[in-house]
């Protein structure tokens, strides 16, 4: 097993891809089995293609889904920031992927996205986790 955890920062922004990270986080003789967690109450992980629109249709479902509006009990920090933490019981806060020869599985136009609506933190860790048998 192999671990290790970075830092990054979101600011506005809702969807960073973090493929790129990860395949060069990997060794080329790296096998098995890939965790990527963020430990967070607010952000999660998609598996999307992104750059032909699916990140500005993730954000209007999400809006549609979880309007930014005093609607939450939860009530602390920017408007809405309530959504922020029901968010990640539909974008879950950790994937799984096989990898093989050093190269995450994925299949055409997949990458591995964070997801966090939450401006009022924009400090965010993904945690790595590498299962080798």
């Amino acid at each position: 097993m192999r671990t290790e955890e970075f830092a990054l920062r979101t600011g506005r922004t809702l969807i960073t891809d973090l493929t790129a990270r990860i395949d060069a986080w990997l060794a080329p003789a790296d096998s098995g089995l890939l965790n990527v967690f963020v430990p967070h109450a607010t952000a999660g992980l998609a598996i999307i293609e992104t750059g032909a629109g699916t990140e500005t249709d993730l954000d209007s479902t999400l809006e549609r889904l979880l309007p930014i509006d005093d609607i939450y009990r939860h009530r602390h920090g920017s408007r809405g920031h309530g959504r922020d933490h029901v968010m990640p019981a539909f974008v879950a806060p950790s994937i799984t992927l096989p990898v093989q020869g050093g190269r995450v599985l994925l299949g055409t136009w997949q990458s591995i996205c964070l997801v966090d609506p939450n401006v009022d933190n924009p400090d965010r860790r993904v945690r790595l986790t590498l299962l080798t048998g």
